[in-house]
């Protein structure tokens, strides 16, 4: 085992659940879907929050939380792949027992939320999308346990992630988070939390809104505490929130799905946002041969900036033939596919060597399909693992320390910024291939 991955593994070990303080003063970090809705000016999305005296009545009124009913905030709203995006008032959610609220600084730009925003993955609308957030406590349930208000205390930092557990269905018992029983039958089938009813709302006539994991685009979302993990103040927002995706999904794949040791060769086909945080946790675990598979010359340039050691422009280049060839003939020990097309899929599979690991983690179209050599799967022993995501609860907190400790690049991991008025913007670039790893738009 490598120097760094013993020290991955230490840092993983020594994550404790107790309770973090309120972090310390945190470093500043420096169109086809959006149309201004004309109501915006009117805006008063902080107006009424102010400090609330926790209550013990079994009501769950207005008069145990901060937050007036009158409040309102911008989020930026999808009805239609016809229709643009628009920047629209909502109400200020409220959050119910193990939930909290959070006033949103920064929410990565994921293809996940592109895939819906195209029509390509249903979902319900209107909705809010963006599932990796950064954000500071603002309110709890005046019911809340007083161990989650003392774990998150009004002030906190704190960082979301996209997979948000349930804690008691039959997978989370066994703590397969990934896995949640009542995170994929609610909110990605109906776009709700768990009691089944979706906490965001038109402001005025009070029209639902349905939430694509917490429904991040919006300048306040409302979180299970489950989702979350203390933020420290040597971590800036902006890049952070990108641990609740891109660096969680990688995390997930690398770890659980496809196990990697030290001295493993990898080959990542599609060196995006999450893409290339495989490569940064392959080099971490000590993976020998790290190969970084993509189309844009500029993607492998950066990859080599995240660990890889081989770069391979498939176009350019036969990339099964050159993976063979680096690995001498034998193929990768795990390849992971991070784009969710059939044609990488099956490309995947062929790099790797006889009982080697092929880790899907790239989401497609609804409905796609992709091929693979049967015999060859069978007689070699070829492994096919499906993954989405870490497991929320063990992982988040671990993924916190190994950013902190600088494990973890996330400021060379964030390539481009964009304010809230240019949300559309930055889907319009991730659709062109604009991004080259991973964007984040600051809300707040």
């Amino acid at each position: 085992m490598s120097r760094l991955a013993k020290r991955v593994t230490l840092l993983s070990r020594s994550y404790s659940a107790a309770a973090a303080p309120p972090p310390p003063p945190r470093p500043s970090s420096s169109g086809r879907w959006l149309s201004h809705h004309p109501v915006l000016e009117h805006a008063r999305p902080d107006a009424e929050i102010g400090r609330r005296r926790y209550s013990s009545s079994s009501s769950s009124s207005a008069a145990g939380y901060h937050v007036s009913p009158s409040s309102s905030m911008k989020g930026a709203v999808f009805r239609d792949p016809a229709r643009p995006l628009s920047l629209e008032l909502l109400q200020i959610p409220r959050p119910e027992p193990g939930e909290v609220l959070i006033r949103t600084k920064a929410c990565g730009v994921c293809h996940s939320d592109l895939h819906v925003l195209k029509g390509e993955l249903p979902f319900a609308s209107p909705c809010v999308v963006g599932h990796e957030i950064t954000g500071e406590v603002v309110d709890h349930h005046p019911l809340s346990d007083p161990k989650i208000v003392r774990r998150f205390p009004v002030g906190s930092a704190v960082v979301g992630a996209f997979i948000m557990p349930c804690g008691s269905c039959f997978h989370c018992s066994k703590g397969h988070d990934d896995l949640c029983e009542d995170f994929f039958a609610y909110n990605r089938a109906q776009g709700t939390l768990y009691d089944g009813k979706t906490r965001l709302f038109l402001h005025g006539s009070g029209e639902p809104v349905y939430m694509y994991s917490m429904g991040g685009m919006a300048e306040y979302c409302v979180v299970p505490t489950n989702a979350l993990a203390v933020l420290p103040g040597s971590l800036p927002y902006s890049e952070s929130a990108i641990l609740g995706c891109a660096v969680f999904t990688a995390y997930g794949a690398m770890t659980h799905a496809a196990e990697v040791r030290a001295g493993d060769s990898i080959a990542v086909i599609g060196v995006g946002g999450v893409g290339s945080s495989c490569l940064q946790i392959a080099k971490a675990f000590g993976a020998s041969d790290i190969i970084a598979v993509d189309i844009s010359d500029e993607k492998l340039e950066k990859a080599k900036n995240f660990g890889a050691t081989h770069t391979v422009n498939a176009i350019k280049e036969d990339a099964i033939e050159k993976i063979k060839t680096i690995t001498g003939g034998m193929g990768v020990d795990i390849a992971v596919e991070a784009l969710g097309k059939p044609q990488t899929f099956l490309q995947c599979v062929q790099s790797v060597r006889d009982g080697g690991k092929a880790v899907m983690i790239g989401l497609a179209k609804s409905g796609a399909v992709g091929e693979v050599d049967i015999n060859r799967l069978v007689r070699r022993k070829i492994k096919v693992i499906g993954s989405y995501g870490a497991r929320t609860r063990q992982d988040l907190p671990k993924l916190v320390k190994l950013a902190e400790s600088g494990i973890f690049n996330l400021t060379g991991a964030v390539s481009r910024k964009y304010t809230f008025e240019e949300v559309a913007k930055a889907f319009q670039d991730l659709d062109q291939g604009k991004i080259i790893s991973r964007a984040v738009v600051e809300i707040v």
